[in-house]
């Protein structure tokens, strides 16, 4: 029986054996690399801060302590007594058969061993591997803290058991494990980006296009899609109510169309490169490195955050993400639940630079549709037919909060019965000062009678739970007041 990954050891602390230790330490893993460039563990401690910062404002839930960080001054140290090995080195078949080797004289006999290869087969760079029933593929994204996908593919002798261990892990760090269950070079991401990168080269190469005019047609276009339907779906909506087929038979006889070069990739000669380059080069002349990454970060939170209400694309993996780290947080003590956190985005600001009003009562519904969560109301409830309406909310806006400051919302229960949620809510800035309250009345309603009724047993017991905790606590003196000029 394998031991709970809990320590993991990171095999080259680049960009992509980097963004692992960010992510891994984030969420409450401990973590040794082995790298022996001097200026790993600078970049790789600046990565985490980037990381650090990066996560607080993607997730909305309470993060776990963040794991220790270890550099060892050996690949055999690093690999002693890890649960997981993440294998990041150069893409290099000899390299990374040598490497994988001594990772396997090394590790523990039940530590799982993953490459982060884009393209390698993982039977061929397991080779010289004692024990590569142990092995697989987990090939990840840049930024590999934020973007969720990880590709996972065995070898001839991988055990089924391996992807299992490796497919729950993956996900419980917030991550959409996607299994490759039949080795191919590139496995399937790489296959489709390779495919548009040629197209892409070509276009530059003939002078058809900058390399910032390729980018602008993905950008504003079919990259946006692309980020939640991927290509099928958005093709079969094309078709219209006929679907797919209908599409098809319309725009099918256009991939016999000389459109593409696909396969046939322009020469890399020097005046290419230099050309290449110079454009690159042009595209980014305003921003700084670390600059341009934090401004990756953010529009990538954008749509995730943006996409979550939706339930759907990433949105859903984070929504599934935050809901394991509300389970996974301590026990209900005598205090207000502390439900939803985050950093004012850009586009809940004023032209004051302060946060919009109207964004107060949007985190409050937040920390309200968290608490919901937490006693069982949820998607199966909700398809039977029942939820909690707010009929009342009553709110003070007491101080003002600024782009990219912080701010925690928690969550008290005043009173309740099987139809009734008394709540208050209060919110605060990072630095403790206290930025407005509200308090509200919870409805449970038969959706489909759209009549009050009582919830069901398991609601009710679940609340109750909550409920008791909070019931020594002091009715706040704001509760209960009204407006007016006296």
């Amino acid at each position: 029986m394998s031991r709970p990954i809990r320590h993991c050891a990171v095999i080259g602390g680049g960009v992509i054996g980097g963004g692992w230790a960010a992510r891994f330490l984030l969420n409450g893993l401990d973590v040794t690399v082995f790298d022996p460039h001097p200026e790993a563990e600078r970049r790789l401690r600046e990565m985490v801060a980037l990381a650090g910062r990066a996560m607080r404002k993607l997730v909305s839930a309470p993060l776990p302590p963040e794991g220790t960080l270890r550099f060892a001054g050996s690949l055999a140290d690093a690999v002693a007594e890890a649960d997981l090995i993440q294998e990041s080195a150069p893409e290099v078949e000899g390299v990374k058969q040598r490497i994988l080797a001594e990772i396997d004289r090394h590790a523990r006999p039940d530590a799982l061993v993953c490459s982060s290869t884009s393209g390698l087969l993982p039977t061929r760079i397991s080779a010289e591997m004692t024990h590569p029933e142990r092995f697989l593929v987990a090939h990840p994204f840049n930024p590999v803290y934020l973007l969720p996908l990880v590709e996972l593919c065995g070898g001839e002798r991988t055990a089924p058991v391996a992807i299992e261990r490796a497919k729950d892990l993956f996900a419980r760090i917030g991550m959409h494990p996607l299994h490759v269950k039949r080795e191919i070079d590139g496995f399937i991401a790489d296959r489709l980006l390779e495919a548009l990168w040629r197209e892409a080269l070509w276009l530059v190469h003939d002078g058809v296009a900058t390399v910032a005019e390729v980018d602008d047609a993905i950008r504003f276009g079919a990259g946006l899609r692309w980020a939640f339907m991927g290509t099928f779906q958005i093709y079969r909506l094309a078709g219209g109510e006929a679907g797919m087929r209908h599409f098809m038979a319309q725009f099918g006889p256009a991939l016999k169309l000389p459109w593409t070069k696909l396969m046939d990739v322009p020469e890399l000669t020097d005046d290419f490169l230099d050309v290449l380059a110079a454009q690159s080069d042009d595209q980014a002349r305003d921003w700084g490195f670390r600059a341009l990454e934090a401004k990756r970060d953010d529009c990538l939170i954008g749509i995730m955050r943006a996409l979550k209400p939706q339930c759907f694309g990433a949105g859903n993996t984070l929504a599934a993400y935050e809901a394991t780290l509300r389970e996974a947080a301590p026990p209900v003590a005598a205090e207000p639940l502390r439900l939803y956190e985050g950093k004012v985005p850009s586009d809940w600001v004023d032209y004051n630079g302060h946060m919009n009003e109207s964004r107060y009562l949007e985190i409050f519904g937040y920390a309200t549709d968290a608490l919901l969560a937490r006693i069982g109301m949820d998607a199966a409830m909700l398809a039977r037919g029942f939820s909690f309406y707010t009929v009342e909310t009553h709110l003070r806006h007491l101080d003002e909060i600024r782009l990219g400051e912080g701010y925690v919302a928690s969550t008290q229960i005043i009173a309740h019965d099987a139809k009734r949620i008394h709540l208050f809510h209060r919110l605060h800035h990072e630095d403790g000062r206290l930025l407005a309250t509200a308090e509200q009345m919870m409805l449970h309603v038969d959706t489909g009678r759209h009549r009050a009724c009582e919830a069901a047993v398991e609601v009710q017991s679940a609340l109750a739970v909550l409920a008791a905790a909070h019931r020594g606590m002091a009715v706040p003196p704001e509760a209960g007041r009204g407006i007016g000029i006296k």
